[in-house]
């Protein structure tokens, strides 16, 4: 089975093939990727009205090269798959509608993927074993999600970000100090360079015994701190050691409430699995203190390969080829969602 995926959720335009291989993970044949951060970067974020034409640009292109390194043709496909949310309602139309029409085209299946579920299943795309029962923290930039995972579409709702995600924290901070977009990465990238220990910023909800998160109240502590380290408040007065120090600061308290009610829901469930996924699995310190704090407790820790944890269609193409597996596919009338919900997720009793 060959399956090909398209994802168009937000600046991203990708495709990727994914084929079977008997008695072995699934084989990425290509995933090509055509991102638009450096347009979106002269805005300090992106403008849902530019990303969906130019994914409308774009995607000729990608399919076209995504073929190309897959060594396939496009009659080769048995299964199409594309994003139907949530995302960016123009962006998604792109990807989505033109998964359809060659769907339609080569009379073949087509599959509406949440864009949530290819994230929280991307771990497992080259895991020798597949997909097993495992506790999923999934962390982007609009989610913060810890889910007890049993199967495709058997997933329970354990915690949830009440407020802004750990991704969204990471992006308000970086603008409230005026880094370049996107945020995350940038405030990584200082990070490495600051001591952490210097500003003890809070950790919300880190001794609750529920597994919710909270990040609002980070950025406010920033906010408040700035004034106390230069007087006109302006985050380009600040040294450049003051600045590294304060983003070091705000990634360790994001990763300790992370790793913290994570340890919480493996205890709570008794997983001996856990898998991390989404933009910000891809720091590097939460990677590093992730393992760490499952090396401990003797947990499997699977992380999805550095370049499949931002927006893929690797992660789309794996997730239709288990539904496709089940026997679960789409009508051609499913419409996309920006608000799309996780669909099997039980919510926590």
């Amino acid at each position: 089975m060959l399956v090909l995926g398209i994802e168009s959720s937000c600046d991203e335009t990708a495709v990727s093939l994914v084929e079977e291989q008997p008695g072995s993970a699934p084989r990425v044949l290509s995933s090509v990727i055509s991102t638009q951060i450096p347009l979106h970067r002269l805005y300090g974020g992106v403008i849902p009205e530019l990303a969906s034409r130019n994914h409308s640009t774009n995607l000729p292109g990608v399919l076209k090269e995504a073929l190309r390194q897959a060594e396939r043709s496009i009659h080769d496909v048995d299964v199409f798959a594309s994003t139907a949310g949530p995302g960016l309602v123009a962006a998604l139309l792109v990807g989505n509608t033109a998964a359809k029409a060659l769907a339609l085209t080569a009379r073949k299946p087509f599959i509406a993927i949440n864009h949530m579920e290819g994230h929280l299943l991307s771990p497992f795309i080259d895991r020798p074993g597949g997909l097993v029962p495992h506790l999923a923290l999934v962390v982007s930039g609009g989610h913060t999600l810890l889910i007890d995972v049993q199967g495709v579409g058997k997933y329970h709702l354990l915690g949830r970000s009440r407020d802004d995600a750990a991704g969204e924290a990471f992006d308000k901070v970086a603008k409230m100090l005026d880094l370049p977009y996107p945020g995350g990465p940038e405030i990584d990238k200082r990070a490495a360079l600051g001591h952490a220990e210097r500003f003890h910023f809070p950790r919300p909800m880190i001794h609750e015994a529920h597994l919710d998160f909270s990040f609002s109240g980070l950025k406010t502590a920033v906010l408040y701190t700035l004034p106390t380290l230069v007087q006109s408040g302006n985050p380009h007065d600040l040294p450049e050691q003051d600045m590294n120090d304060l983003c070091a600061g705000v990634r360790q308290a994001i990763i300790d409430v992370l790793i913290s009610k994570t340890m919480k829901a493996a205890k709570k469930t008794g997983h001996k699995v856990i898998a991390v996924s989404g933009g910000v699995s891809c720091n590097k310190a939460l990677r590093e203190q992730m393992a760490e704090a499952c090396r401990r407790r003797r947990i499997e820790l699977v992380l999805p390969p550095a370049h499949f944890t931002t927006d893929n269609a690797a992660m789309i193409a794996f997730a239709g080829f288990l539904r496709a597996q089940i026997g679960d596919f789409s009508p051609l009338d499913t419409p996309v969602d920006p608000n799309l919900k996780l669909g099997g997720t039980k919510i926590r009793s």
